[in-house]
């Protein structure tokens, strides 16, 4: 887990968690206690936030998710450093801790459509073709990492390396920051979580130190 605050906002907790790994979420809802926040804001859709409420959040037993197979390979190799849980176990956990505190959660990434009209606009065929072949690539051979933080960055640098592909994420955090800053607009506090690898085109887009500091 990586966080940091915004420089001159001090109403801002950036908070980056690798997605899946299980051991890492007292971390994360540690850090939200210390912050105390009146609002969160995370990095997913609105239909995937619903989705985790409807069936994840507080649920008994937890519904089976059908994974792709690029993710079954990265949850493969996110293994070798602990527990790992899909959907991201500290996405759910900071809903039920949300919720527990009637503290509002708000979806920051575009809609679904939008995202995936993001994607065509800056993926075209040939770059569609690269990153099979990466992906390909990975499965064979998970990256060498020192640890799951390590990992989620080597796993996504390698995925998204080419030109076209990083062009999209710009685009996409580019999207979640801004939205992030006009939450932070609302509200006195406000705690927002993303995906370890987005952690630091976020960062820079809402002016943050990328750097971070580990907790």
């Amino acid at each position: 887990m990586i966080a940091t605050g915004i420089p001159g906002r001090p109403e801002i907790l950036l908070v980056g968690t690798v997605r899946g790994y299980a051991p890492e979420v007292p971390d994360v809802l540690a850090a939200l206690d210390r912050f105390g926040p009146a609002a969160i804001g995370v990095g997913l859709s609105e239909e995937e936030l619903q989705g985790l409420l409807e069936y994840f959040a507080g649920a008994d037993a937890e519904e089976v998710v059908p994974l792709t197979r690029v993710e079954r390979q990265e949850v493969a190799g996110l293994t070798r450093y602990g527990e790992v849980r899909v959907p991201s176990p500290a996405f759910i956990a900071i809903l039920e801790w949300a919720q527990a505190r009637k503290i509002p959660v708000t979806p920051l990434d575009a809609s679904d459509l939008g995202a995936a009209d993001m994607f065509t606009r800056h993926i075209g065929y040939i770059e569609l073709v690269r990153r099979t072949l990466r992906e390909h690539r990975l499965g064979r051979s998970p990256p060498p990492a020192g640890g799951p933080d390590e990992y989620a960055l080597a796993w996504d640098r390698t995925l998204s390396s080419g030109r076209d592909s990083r062009a999209f994420l710009a685009e996409r955090d580019t999207f979640l920051a801004a939205a992030a800053l006009e939450l932070a607009g609302t509200q006195d506090r406000v705690g927002i979580v993303v995906d370890r690898e987005r952690f630091t085109l976020v960062a820079r887009g809402m002016g943050a130190d990328e750097g971070g500091s580990f907790r």
